[in-house]
């Protein structure tokens, strides 16, 4: 995987969304996410992307999956900070807490996969996070529905662990045929996540 630059988080995380939500073809994924690659850190990019294109025709399952993938990649980046790393963050105003969650996300999108590039910028209050070269949004020919739900269900999960109640909203995604994939940040006024 290091070789691929695919990191070993995101595929024990899709593993184990797969796991969770299609248990009766967790075998058949096994071809690919194999316990053993994983561990080995054997699980290279052309095994992700066969992955990735069966989930696709799955339907429905898809979204799902690469959903609960991203919560458990933010859990697990977060379980991996230190706890005065997290308790500094916690401690911080919602304002910069928000910021600092969105650097961890950046950091996070770029540890999953190498050739992932994520740019925030904050405008008004704000956010949005713009991610070139999204493993999950590399496809031959261009969908309906925007496939980066990974990385909005990573962000939203972030800002819960830290506390703090946002909305993500895809606006662009590459599978659709944008330039890049684009999620918008809105902190809620009651920054207490519940």
């Amino acid at each position: 995987m290091i070789e691929a630059g695919i990191g070993r988080l995101l595929v024990a995380s899709l593993h184990q969304g797969i796991a969770e939500l299609l248990p009766t073809r967790l075998e058949f994924y096994e071809s690919w996410l194999n316990p053993a690659g994983l561990r080995d850190g054997r699980i290279g990019l052309a095994s992700l992307a066969a992955v990735l294109s069966f989930l696709r025709q799955e339907g429905e399952p898809y979204g799902d999956i690469v959903a609960r993938a991203g919560e458990y990649t933010a859990e697990w980046t977060v379980a991996d900070m230190s706890g005065s790393v997290r308790a500094i963050v916690r401690a911080m105003p919602p304002w910069l807490r928000a910021r600092l969650v969105m650097r961890i996300a950046r950091t996070m999108t770029r540890n999953t996969f190498r050739e992932s590039r994520a740019v925030v910028r904050w405008r008004r209050g704000k956010g949005a996070m713009a991610i070139r070269s999204a493993i999950f949004c590399e496809v031959r020919e261009h969908t309906a529905q925007p496939l980066c739900g990974f990385y909005a269900a990573a962000i939203r999960r972030l800002m819960q662990l830290f506390d703090l109640a946002v909305d993500v909203e895809i606006e662009q995604c590459r599978a659709t045929g944008a330039g890049q994939c684009l999620m918008s940040v809105i902190v809620r006024p009651a920054t207490i996540a519940g």
